[in-house]
């Protein structure tokens, strides 16, 4: 894939700081790990975390936990229960279940924390939505639905998604409109359901390889009754592979960061990846980049990092359920700092410190 940006940097770097949660001993909903959380500051003016755990048979619900902060950083948790599980037809199959990988983003102009999750059910995993006012409840608003685009010449829906993140404020759509961007990641690969099938990929995609889209949902529509916003339109390719870290796929972690360059997007580059579909990739490596989207048409990629931001090092990142990952997933300030909460080898989660690197 050519490079579609200009050569400006990425002022931005992350510093490990520590393990903040691990597998609870003796706590069933946790045997097969903690990982890849959302946060959100509750109305109390705590800050809550939303790991994933991972059960016997990988059966995940989503968690709550208050974040434990001392000396103005992250160290720990206390945990309060689960606010997630499949509980609902489309979130299991005859031999899964799940819902996972939650990311959450309080948007602005709604006035709602919107949970994006992946729900693991019949046809693998698809992208799905709960809302909350109190981040103790949260609604369920159903299955993520892609709008039809003649243009692509091929249905969205049909295929496998992740990394599904909502930007925190309105920003002009395709059409001119403010619009609700939404990060996802198509993954062509339909041979896991039907062998021979191959990966179809859409008109104008000659990357079979899984890699970060845009697409927008209709702010007044959303306004008007929050449902709308699983309806998701004029998605379009953002950033596929392009360096070496990424050589086998990239994907979405945080919401995206207003910051004076325009919005950055910390993902995730994957190496040595072989596998088919979404089964776990045992043997790659996965490691945090960042991207630097244009402030009033995200659609425009600026800049990005050619060297990961942080890779495994620790043994809490090479040692897991899936070895040699780290994963982000959440960003949040706190007292001026900017943290990131993040996945360890799909079995506990971390923080880093966001920090800039010019003067």
């Amino acid at each position: 894939m050519n490079p579609t940006h200009t050569a400006a940097a990425v002022p931005y770097a992350l510093r490990r700081l520590s393990t903040i949660m691990v597998p609870e001993e003796g706590n069933p909903l946790e045997k097969e790990g903690v990982l890849n959380p959302a946060t959100a500051w509750g109305a109390d003016g705590e800050l809550y975390l939303f790991p994933r755990l991972v059960a016997d048979g990988n059966v995940s619900r989503v968690g709550r936990a208050r974040v434990v902060i001392e000396n103005g950083e992250p160290v720990g948790v206390e945990r309060l229960g689960v606010v997630l599980s499949p509980d609902e037809g489309w979130e299991h199959g005859a031999r899964n279940a799940g819902v996972e990988d939650p990311r959450i983003t309080f948007v602005e102009p709604l006035g709602l924390h919107v949970m994006t999750y992946i729900a693991y059910g019949p046809l693998g995993p698809k992208p799905a939505l709960a809302v909350s006012d109190d981040t103790v409840t949260w609604r369920r608003l159903g299955p993520v639905r892609f709008a039809y685009q003649p243009e692509l010449d091929t249905d969205l829906n049909l295929f496998p998604n992740k990394d599904i993140v909502f930007f925190p404020e309105a920003v002009a759509g395709p059409d001119g409109r403010l619009a609700l961007a939404i990060l996802h990641r198509p993954m062509w690969d339909l041979d896991w359901l039907r062998p021979g099938e191959g990966a179809p990929t859409p008109a104008g995609i000659d990357d079979d390889r899984p890699a970060i889209w845009i697409g927008y949902v209709d702010l007044e529509a959303a306004r008007n009754d929050p449902s709308a916003l699983v309806v998701v339109e004029h998605s379009s390719l953002l950033a596929g592979s392009e360096y070496p870290f990424e050589e086998s796929k990239v994907g979405g972690g945080p919401a995206p960061l207003r910051v004076p360059e325009g919005w950055l997007v910390l993902h995730h580059g994957v190496t040595g990846a072989d596998t088919k579909g979404f089964e776990l990739a045992h043997g790659a490596r996965y490691t945090a980049g960042a991207l630097l989207l244009d402030a009033e048409d995200p659609r425009r990629v600026l800049a990005r990092t050619p060297e990961p931001l942080l890779v495994p090092e620790t043994s809490d990142e090479l040692t897991g359920t899936l070895g040699n990952v780290v994963f982000p997933t959440a960003i949040e300030e706190i007292g001026g700092r900017r943290f990131v909460f993040y996945g360890m080898a799909d079995s506990k989660i971390g923080v880093a410190e966001l920090t800039r690197t010019d003067p």
